[in-house]
């Protein structure tokens, strides 16, 4: 499908690319969402400000170069209409890629023109379990019942969270 200011908001995924918050100082906005947020649109693609990003209706819209995103906090992001993907239940072309040093985890999503040796995953599947990685990552009780340190058991575990479809609580009894 091709993406265009008159269907980029409809079920979408995109990664926006953080730009000076001062872009829309010298421009008038496109559009104003009813939740306040900006769009200018070009031929290339689109300028977005606002102060929500994630779950932004039935979309799901990142900006990419936050750290710690803060709610309520405006940022400026763009993106290409190409970098817009349709966002279903059904797709698998989502997968996991983790930091083990910073301690993170992003969803990544694979292009076309990628030849992706990846696990793949619907977005539903892929946040599910970004959010149980990021609570591995957190907590380090669960692991106090196994005689290996919690940074080697977290690694076990992630490695599989992110190549099968079996659930934590599987792997954790395989452990």
């Amino acid at each position: 499908m091709k993406y265009h200011k008159f269907n980029f908001y409809r079920s979408t995924y995109c990664e926006f690319e953080m730009q000076n918050i001062n872009f829309f100082d010298d421009m008038k906005a496109h559009f104003q969402s009813k939740s306040g947020s900006y769009y200018y649109y070009t031929e290339e693609g689109v300028f977005r400000y606002s102060n929500h990003w994630g779950r932004v209706a039935n979309c799901r819209w990142k900006i990419q170069g936050i750290d710690h995103y803060k709610n309520q906090k405006y940022y400026v992001g763009y993106a290409n209409w190409s970098d817009f993907y349709p966002l279903n239940s059904t797709d698998k072309v989502f997968y996991l890629e983790v930091d083990y040093q910073e301690c993170k985890a992003n969803i990544k999503r694979i292009r076309t023109d990628e030849e992706c040796k990846e696990f793949l995953m619907t977005s539903e599947f892929a946040h599910q379990r970004l959010k149980q990685i990021q609570t591995l990552f957190k907590e380090y009780k669960w692991a106090r019942y196994y005689e290996e340190d919690v940074d080697v058991l977290r690694k076990i575990i992630i490695d599989k969270l992110i190549t099968t479809n079996k659930t934590l609580q599987q792997l954790k009894l395989e452990l």
